[in-house]
């Protein structure tokens, strides 16, 4: 289960990286219309799988515990 969710991911990134890339050329507006939408949608994608895959990682926000600020002295 483990292998065929990091398989996902790694799709949805490649994608993400190739919608990225697209936006990057020349397009018509419903062309790049089209691509935004995909590209959120491959985002959106990516972030459930990755918030089911490693639950526990995502628990804890980055700005629970900030290693700059932690021990520093006022």
């Amino acid at each position: 289960m483990l292998d065929e969710n990091l398989v996902r991911m790694r799709a949805h990134r490649n994608n993400i990286h190739r919608y990225r890339s697209l936006l990057k050329t020349r397009l018509s507006d419903l062309e790049r219309q089209f691509i935004e939408r995909r590209l959120a949608e491959e985002i959106s994608a990516l972030e459930t799988l990755t918030s089911r895959t490693f639950p526990i990682a995502l628990a804890t926000s980055p700005s629970a515990v900030s290693p700059a600020t932690t021990g520093a002295v006022p």
